[in-house]
Order: C-alpha cells, then sequence, then structure tokens
C-alpha cells in the first residue's frame, strides 16, 4: 500500500458503538485508499459488524481490548486501572508510533487524561486544549478550549490561540485566520481577571492575527475564525450552540407541517433548506481534536453516528499531511528562545 494514514479507532466508546462507530470506519475506506484504520474493542463483537460490510479487507484490522472505560468512571482512576480497555489501548498505539492518530467518541474525561499521560505534551505546551468546530454563516470557527481546561492562565489561552491558528490555516485552509478572545463587551477594558489580564498578551503576539473581543452573539456570524476561551465558557458556548440549533431544527420542522398549505411550502423548499442546514450540521466537520500532544487525538461526540464518525477519521490524514504537530513544536520552540 502506497502512504496512508494510520488511525486507531475507539469501538466500544459512544452512545451508538460499535455499530455506527464501524460503520464510520467502513465509510470511510470506502471514500479513501489512504486510510488504514485498526478497531480497536471486543473482537467477537467487532468481527460480527464488520461481516455485514463489504470493503477492502487490506484497510481495516482489529486489535483486541476486553474492557471498556464507561462515561460515569473516575477518568484517572479508568486509564490507570483498565490497562486492556479500547481507549487505552489505542492510545498506547499512537504513544508507540504503531498508528497516526486516535479517535473515540467515548468518555471526555478519560480521552483528556490518557492523551496527557499516556500520548505526552508536546515540550513546552502547558495545556492541550480540545479545539471544536463550530458552523457560522461565513462557514465555520474553531472554539479553542471546549472542554479540557476549566481553570486557564493567560500563557495558556496565549497558546490556545496559537495553536488554534496553525490549525484553521493549514487544516482548515484558512489564511490569516482572525483570533479574538471571548469577552462581555467589544471594549478592551472590559472582562473578568482572565480576560483582561490575556488580552494585552495577545495583542502583542506576532504569530496571530489578533482582532480583539467577541460578543457570544456575534460567533454565529463568523466574525473571528479563532474563538479563544477557557474550558468552563468555551464549553457552555459549545453545549448552547447544540441546544439552539436543535431546538430551530424542531421548530422549523414543526411549522412546515402545520397544514396543507405548509406541507407544500415545504416540499417546494426542502431541496435549498436541505442544503442550507447540511452547512450547520456539526458532523460534517468531524471531531474535536486535543491539540499539544505529540501524536493526534480526536474526541467525536458521544451521540456521533457514522457520518461524524467518518469525518472525524478522514480528518486525520489532512493533519498528518500539513503536519500540525510539527507546525506546534516549531512554534512553541520559538516562543521560548
Amino acid at each position: 500500500m502506497a502512504e496512508y494514514t494510520k488511525v486507531a479507532l475507539d469501538a466500544m466508546g459512544g452512545d451508538y458503538a460499535p455499530f455506527e462507530i464501524i460503520k464510520g470506519a467502513v465509510e470511510a475506506v470506502n471514500k479513501r485508499k489512504d486510510i488504514h484504520i485498526v478497531i480497536v474493542g471486543k473482537e467477537d463483537i467487532i468481527k460480527e459488524e464488520l461481516a455485514k460490510y463489504t470493503y477492502d479487507k487490506e484497510q481495516i484490522e482489529i486489535k483486541g481490548a476486553s474492557e471498556v472505560i464507561e462515561t460515569a468512571e473516575p477518568p484517572v482512576m479508568a486509564i490507570r486501572r483498565k490497562k486492556d480497555s479500547s481507549i487505552v489501548v489505542a492510545m498506547n498505539m499512537v504513544k508507540k508510533g504503531e498508528a497516526d492518530a486516535f479517535v473515540s467518541a467515548g468518555s471526555s474525561g478519560a480521552i483528556l487524561v490518557g492523551g496527557q499521560v499516556i500520548v505526552g505534551r508536546i515540550k513546552g505546551v502547558e495545556r492541550p486544549p480540545l479545539a471544536p468546530l463550530l458552523p457560522t454563516k461565513k462557514g465555520f470557527s474553531l472554539l479553542i478550549d471546549c472542554g479540557a481546561n476549566v481553570d486557564a492562565r493567560p500563557s495558556h489561552l496565549v497558546q490556545f490561540a496559537k495553536m488554534g491558528s496553525i490549525y484553521m490555516e493549514h487544516v482548515m485552509g484558512v489564511k490569516n485566520p482572525k483570533v479574538a478572545i471571548v469577552n462581555i463587551g467589544a471594549e478592551e477594558e472590559k472582562g473578568n481577571a482572565l480576560v483582561k489580564e490575556t488580552f494585552p498578551m495577545l495583542k502583542a503576539c506576532p504569530d496571530i492575527n489578533f482582532t480583539g473581543s467577541i460578543e457570544a452573539r456575534n460567533i454565529p456570524y463568523g466574525d473571528a475564525d479563532v474563538i479563544v476561551c477557557e474550558a468552563f465558557a468555551g464549553n457552555i458556548i459549545l453545549k448552547l450552540y447544540e441546544g439552539v440549533g436543535g431546538v430551530l431544527v424542531d421548530k422549523l420542522k414543526e411549522g412546515m407541517m402545520k397544514n396543507l398549505r405548509t406541507k407544500i411550502g415545504a416540499l417546494l423548499v426542502k431541496p435549498a433548506l436541505k442544503e442550507t442546514m447540511k452547512g450547520f450540521d456539526a458532523s460534517e466537520y468531524g471531531g474535536a481534536p486535543l491539540l499539544g500532544l505529540n501524536g493526534l487525538v480526536v474526541k467525536t461526540h458521544g451521540n456521533s453516528k457514522a457520518r461524524e464518525v467518518c469525518n472525524s477519521i478522514i480528518q486525520c490524514v489532512t493533519f498528518k499531511e500539513q503536519k500540525i504537530n510539527e507546525k506546534i513544536k516549531e512554534c512553541i520552540q520559538k516562543e521560548q528562545e
């Protein structure tokens, strides 16, 4: 096989595991020939599920893991005790260079802990942030951090901005991405202690295109490409974003089904509406990478179905091709000189 990206996929994590996870793996290899997937988990279950599909057998292999880390388990304890869990086994593959990336819809806590303890941080990276893409009016923006570092320091946020800029430019193709910090107003003097201390540091940073503060209401308009915040605010933004999006879709469907006239109207606008809504579907953009590690770790939503799993796997190819880890290392080394 020619040059390919090897992805270790956690088959046991997520609300729809292993069925949708395995389906997503098959979709990925049927779309791309430059991907090799190692599905990690309970062998008998994986074999039984794979037997339902047609795919190139050389592109998918199985690696056994007898244990499963459940969502409710304490992350640190689970990583230490369950050495033969799908998450630990797969992350060790990345650590040893046996896989280029790890993808999972499993326990967020275990993935965050495992990423730092097993895969390890790039030297000089203070805190690895979780960075999902948010759909916006202009396309998408990167929210960094959304769940890894609830109590961040200003220096952490500056590194988030740098790593987020590298990711947006080289993986998503956004030239000179605009960086903004989440705030309660546009004025520089506004904000809490963290924002007030971080703002001038971002302003003085030559490695990023800092545009100032961004209020939450401007995020959906795509006013910034990289949205910087600590994980407490980031997670609230992400969850509210998802909730409001779901409600709007439900209300739209409800309104279109009210009577015969609205049903006829719905049929007429359905093709255009479907295309528009596709742009606001988070699953189209894949998962959230945990940036700043020695290998690629991607966390997909716990309720991920096959399409998001597939896109998360494909996302790993660009990450490897663009040498994102190497670029982050260069940036951090430059910072320390």
